[in-house]
């Protein structure tokens, strides 16, 4: 029997790692929604169950080792069930996940359409794969099933792979080239959540600022157009974007953002580093210098942007100068939060052949937590500074701490929390005014403008 005539079945999935991971483990489920596939909460009743991951530090990895046995449990109960790994671990660890004897399917991030022959492979042999990089997929034509908890906000992946090659980066290697979605493809795609209801799309690449899009007709875009044209065709709807490479955000992307109210006002740039001795043995391309006057550029062309970033602390051969560089430039730039992370040697890259990971783990640990302890308090005293400023904030739903209080973001992702004064009306995906009247280091206190939309 052929994997299209594949009826009433099952499919549990998890995903972690970056937003890119979200955006794929959508398109999965809707490439197995065409064959019979409907989603589950329930591992327990799933026929299939899928792991999307993560190799971007050994611990994701490890954490994928553990959730697998906890998968096994599932199989025990019910020999029939299939176990895959999905993604960035599928890619990079290949022969050893099936070697492992612990799962049935693996399967890379270029390879997701062939998923359902996979499948029917598995009725035949003990195991599948298909770990094929391509230089040319996108998925543009397949339409992601939402599986947001929301309903308001979604992302939209604009290009994949990557062509940095950062030295300490598993990316590029277990995601391909950079390869962009033709720009019909994503207007169709951001028209269709409008009219499904939602109000925010984020536009996703492992660099977005290197979009580039030649039509047949030999016409190019790049990101500031592919901004504006998105923006422009949809006032009404919130354009966010992720991730920026400092080396490649133009004056230009940032004249499209100043020009349309509707891209909200925040800019993730991953820093990495404050020691243009490390940015170099990272291969990041700029120096500090750069960053710095990027930034510069951001705050006089876009003012009141909030600013987030990315820092590594203990990378091969960093010095306490080269960390108190980074502490300085944090200071400098005053960010509004940050991913703070040990650097974690990732087999294959750059890095792991040529540099030693030589700065002792209780230092690393020791440097993370002054970052943490440094930007924790930048974030306070950025928060504190919105005392009194009114924000048109797009409602997500209840706060965590309480059901009686909204949440949802301002355009510069600062999240801000009220008193529901209207408790017996629906008003997720609609926009609320409010003023912030306290604060925390994460969060806005704000009080409701009554009569103010």
């Amino acid at each position: 029997m052929g994997y299209e005539h594949i009826l009433d079945m099952k499919v549990y999935i998890e995903t972690y790692g970056c937003q890119m991971n979200v955006g794929d483990s959508e398109v999965i489920l809707s490439i197995l929604g065409k064959v019979g596939y409907s989603l589950t909460d329930d591992m327990n009743e799933a026929d299939l169950i899928l792991a999307n991951t993560c190799s971007i530090r050994d611990n994701a990895e490890q954490r994928i080792w553990g959730r697998i046995e906890q998968f096994r449990l599932a199989k025990r109960k019910n020999k029939n069930v299939r176990i895959g790994i999905m993604g960035c671990m599928a890619e990079r660890l290949k022969s050893e996940l099936l070697e492992s004897g612990k799962v049935d399917l693996v399967c890379g991030p270029d390879a997701y359409r062939r998923l359902p022959a996979l499948l029917e492979e598995l009725g035949h042999t003990t195991v599948a794969m298909d770990v094929e990089l391509s230089r040319t997929e996108t998925y543009a034509d397949i339409e992601p099933k939402r599986i947001d908890s929301n309903g308001v906000s979604a992302f939209v992946s604009i290009m994949r792979g990557c062509n940095n090659v950062c030295s300490y980066c598993i990316v590029p290697y277990t995601r391909g080239v950079e390869r962009s979605r033709d720009v019909e493809s994503i207007v169709r795609e951001v028209r269709t959540l409008w009219e499904g209801g939602y109000r925010e799309v984020t536009l996703l690449g492992q660099n977005v600022n290197s979009y580039s899009y030649t039509d047949k007709e030999g016409k190019h875009t790049g990101f500031a157009e592919l901004l504006r044209k998105v923006a422009g065709e949809f006032p009404a709807m919130r354009i966010r974007f992720s991730t920026s490479n400092p080396h490649d955000l133009s004056d230009d992307i940032l004249y499209a953002i100043a020009e349309h109210e509707n891209i909200c006002r925040h800019i993730h740039l991953p820093v990495q580093s404050g020691s243009n001795a490390m940015l170099e043995k990272m291969r990041r391309k700029y120096t500090r210098e750069w960053y710095l006057d990027r930034v510069e550029a951001i705050r006089r062309i876009i003012p009141g942007c909030s600013l987030t970033t990315d820092v590594i602390a203990g990378f091969c051969g960093e010095s306490l100068q080269d960390h108190l560089d980074t502490l300085s430039l944090m200071d400098k730039v005053g960010f509004d939060s940050a991913f703070m992370f040990q650097y974690s040697e990732r087999p294959g890259t750059l890095a792991a052949r040529k540099y030693e990971d030589d700065v002792p783990p209780a230092e690393k640990t020791r440097r993370l937590n002054e970052i943490i302890e440094h930007q924790v308090k930048t974030s306070g005293r950025r928060y504190a500074a919105q005392m009194g400023k009114v924000f048109e904030v797009l409602i997500e739903g209840p706060s965590k701490k309480s059901i009686s209080d909204l949440c949802g973001r301002a355009s510069n992702n600062m999240m801000c929390v009220f008193e529901d004064k209207h408790p017996d009306r629906n008003r997720v995906g609609s926009t609320a005014k409010v003023r912030v009247v306290g604060s925390t280091s994460a969060t806005l206190i704000c009080e409701e403008i009554e009569n103010a939309i």
